[in-house]
């Protein structure tokens, strides 16, 4: 074989690797920016369900505030925690607002339960089922976000995945976890 025929050989057998390279570095670039917005659309029922549950706390703590009017200190700690989700901006800050929220709530169920005639009272009685119903929301909102970030954070540390990740700068996104010491969930159905 000439000199001319090996050169061209060697020359398209270069440019296919260089080929077969761009092609793949464009794919996985283009699957980590996929799965970074199905984390971030995730995120985003997470706060979508939180901020429901945030816009019914004004609506509780006044129905509440009619028979437990002397409660004053829960219903600070409930307004500064709503206060608190309201003003946080990362998914991180808003994962500890949202745990602030958690507790503040059931310390105002607690309350609940020393006043029979609140939890006969009807305005109560819808409130707490949509209190019940935006809390199972924000559960299934919270397992969907955090199986999208385990399988992202999967992604982004797996080679040779990792290395277009470290390019680009994709970093690890934070789990929601349960705040240290609340492993029973609010007690929210008081009827009976």
């Amino acid at each position: 074989m000439e000199f001319g025929k090996v050169l061209l050989v060697v020359v398209g057998a270069l440019a296919l690797i260089v080929l077969i390279i761009v092609v793949w570095f464009i794919g996985t670039y283009n699957s980590l920016v996929s799965a970074d917005q199905t984390a971030n659309e995730k995120w985003s029922q997470v706060e979508n369900q939180y901020q429901r549950r945030a816009d019914l706390i004004p609506n509780l703590v006044e129905t509440v505030k009619g028979y437990a009017a002397h409660e004053s200190k829960v219903f600070i700690d409930v307004t500064e925690a709503r206060s608190q989700w309201a003003a946080a901006k990362t998914p991180g800050d808003k994962i500890k607002a949202a745990e602030g929220m958690d507790s503040a709530l059931s310390r105002l169920m607690v309350v609940v339960e020393n006043y029979p005639q609140l939890k006969a009272s009807e305005n109560f009685a819808t409130l707490q089922a949509q209190l019940e119903g935006t809390e199972n929301r924000v559960t299934v909102a919270r397992m969907d976000y955090n199986t999208v970030v385990r399988e992202y954070n999967v992604k982004i540390k797996t080679i040779p995945t990792s290395i277009v990740a470290g390019i680009y700068g994709f970093g690890d996104k934070p789990f929601f976890e349960a705040e240290k010491g609340t492993e029973k969930a609010p007690k929210v159905n008081f009827t009976g």
